[in-house]
């Protein structure tokens, strides 16, 4: 482990975590993305439990144990990041850095660090950390806890595991954890300047308050106080718009995550009576404006993006930064929300265009995910060591999506192995490869897959109502 000192673990104690996802194709593995993603799945399950059917096991072998698969892959990045978060004063950040990237290899040949196959595992210290020859500029420890928090009080909700009581403690564990010192943390590197760079938290702490308020029992004080409810909303109001909205640029991952589930559940909760406070609580007034907000907020950052959308045949807003394909969908989550929470339907199109988008009506003509259709034009040759070395298919993986030209040029290490096939359609606005080569564009992502999984599902329960 590193920079634990503070919290009484020396460096270079061993921590014994298993299990988890690969944030990507180098085997790093992050709090932020996991628990991202392990939120949309259990979101996606909450959401739309009709459409997912149960033919695997926990291990992802064949058969059935009666429970529908997205719960047991959402158990699956749980159990890890429990076991990042294995007290309430103890919480890690990452697994590895990028040391990583020395070589494509299978993920059971980790042995890039000198020390066998173990690799380093940093602490969520709430203070700068690593980054190539300088440091991050991490301010607090909220961003990564209350993300946790997130993921606890919605599988408290939801019941998942043998016991899913422990979620309520580890929920309110990392609620404390998060306000432990507020601000943001990003994630460490330490050959080279890439990392994800945060820089919000606001949203986090808007989500994970409103959770717990959901998962409060009936009769709780807190319950009854609206008193989490009140703090969601209270940020809520600092960060009304996810920046990214409407603007050009970004550094990577800079405003994270790229939609703000915070205001879904607080216009959700107004919906039914979680949302409700007693009119003797003196903060009913206030509950009564919660949905009206937060869909102020939606709609704000959505008229952002079509103010540049509009412009252009594609109906293209989002901008072409790293990992565009996962704004993409983060916006069109967002659309989809504020959609079906209001009834207004005056950027179906806009949504619809960003869906689109992602399976082929782009200027390259190809679907954005491994696979899909079996039929189509997909990525073939991504930048993945399964693909790559062994031939293994991914089925379903989001890749990156397009870069501006600008970005492309400038990253380093990004070297074409095949003649582009898409050479006709680059630009100097954008490009994208469907070469091993190039990591900016080709490689599939973790938590943009997971996010896709929610936007999916949305539409197979439009296409299969659930039943009466």
């Amino acid at each position: 482990s590193l920079y634990g000192a503070k919290a009484g673990i020396p460096d270079s104690s061993f921590v014994n975590i298993w299990g988890g996802w690969h944030d990507a194709s180098d085997y790093l593995q992050y709090s932020t993305t996991s628990a991202n993603a392990a939120y949309n799945l259990l979101l996606a399950y909450r959401d739309f439990p009709q459409v997912f059917a149960d033919k695997h096991l926990a291990n992802g072998l064949e058969g059935n144990n009666n429970l529908p698969d997205i719960v047991d892959e959402a158990q699956w990045g749980i159990d890890w990041l429990m076991k990042m978060n294995p007290s309430a004063d103890i919480m890690y950040n990452q697994l590895a850095d990028d040391r990583d990237h020395i070589n494509m290899r299978m993920p059971a040949l980790d042995s890039q660090y000198g020390r066998g196959f173990q690799r380093p595992v940093y602490f969520v210290s709430g203070e700068p950390q690593q980054r190539g020859k300088f440091m991050n500029t991490t301010t607090g420890t909220s961003s990564t806890a209350a993300k946790f928090a997130s993921v606890y009080a919605l599988a408290h909700q939801l019941k998942i595991g043998k016991d899913s009581r422990q979620f309520y403690e580890k929920a309110m564990g990392a609620m404390n954890y998060a306000n432990k010192k507020l601000g943001y943390s990003q994630t460490a590197s330490v050959k080279s300047p890439y990392i994800y760079a945060e820089e919000n938290w606001a949203d986090d702490m808007e989500l994970a308050y409103a959770q717990l308020h959901a998962m409060l029992p009936p009769g709780h004080k807190e319950a009854s106080s609206g008193w989490y409810l009140n703090m969601a909303m209270q940020y809520a109001r600092k960060e009304k718009l996810t920046p990214w909205l409407g603007t050009d640029t970004a550094t990577h991952y800079q405003w994270y995550p790229f939609v703000n589930a915070g205001h879904y559940e607080l216009m959700k909760q107004q919906a039914s009576s979680k949302g409700l406070l007693p009119s003797n609580t003196g903060m009913a007034a206030n509950s009564k404006n919660y949905k009206d907000s937060a869909k102020a907020f939606y709609k704000q950052g959505i008229e952002a993006v079509w103010n540049k959308a509009q412009q252009n045949a594609f109906y293209r807003g989002v901008p072409f930064i790293w990992c565009s394909n996962n704004l993409t969908v983060a916006f069109a989550q967002q659309c989809y929300w504020y959609r079906t929470q209001t009834s207004d339907n005056s950027f179906e199109a806009l949504e619809q265009a960003n869906i689109d988008w992602l399976f082929g009506c782009n200027p390259w003509g190809t679907s954005m995910v491994y696979g899909l259709p079996s039929w189509g034009d997909t990525p073939a040759d991504p930048h993945s060591a399964f693909t790559h070395i062994k031939k293994y298919p991914i089925d379903g993986g989001l890749v990156d999506g397009p870069v501006y030209g600008s970005i492309y040029k400038n990253l380093i290490g990004i070297k074409l192995y095949e003649p582009d096939e898409y050479a006709t359609f680059q630009s100097k606005l954008a490009v994208y490869h469907d070469d091993y080569g190039d990591y900016s564009t080709n490689e599939p992502t973790m938590d943009g897959t997971a996010s896709l999984i929610y936007l999916l599902a949305a539409q197979e329960a439009a296409a299969k109502p659930a039943k009466k």
